[in-house]
């Protein structure tokens, strides 16, 4: 398992499905059979904007997240790597 680093590119792992609901989202990890709760909708909006930006943090900025604010949302990420709900990629 890579270490988790907020500058570096991640993405939403290819075996998890991601279900919207009015509180945030579930998400679903069909080969470790884990289940995560995204309390946020913002926090929504940055794992799925995460394949499209360079690191965590251009994900989370992108959504509009003022810097002083981003610390919640970089741990959030970081339990998500840490539960295999997403992976590094390559640059």
């Amino acid at each position: 398992m890579t270490a988790f680093d907020a500058d570096r590119p991640w993405r939403l792992h290819p075996q998890v499905a991601v279900r919207p609901e009015s509180f945030g989202a579930l998400l679903y990890h069909f080969g470790t059979r884990k289940l995560s709760f995204l309390k946020d909708r913002t926090l929504l909006d940055v794992v799925r904007a995460l394949g499209d930006h360079a690191s965590v943090r251009e994900a989370i900025e992108a959504q509009g997240v003022p810097a002083a604010s981003t610390a919640p949302y970089v741990g959030a990420v970081r339990t998500l790597a840490d539960s295999n709900m997403i992976q590094e990629r390559d640059a």
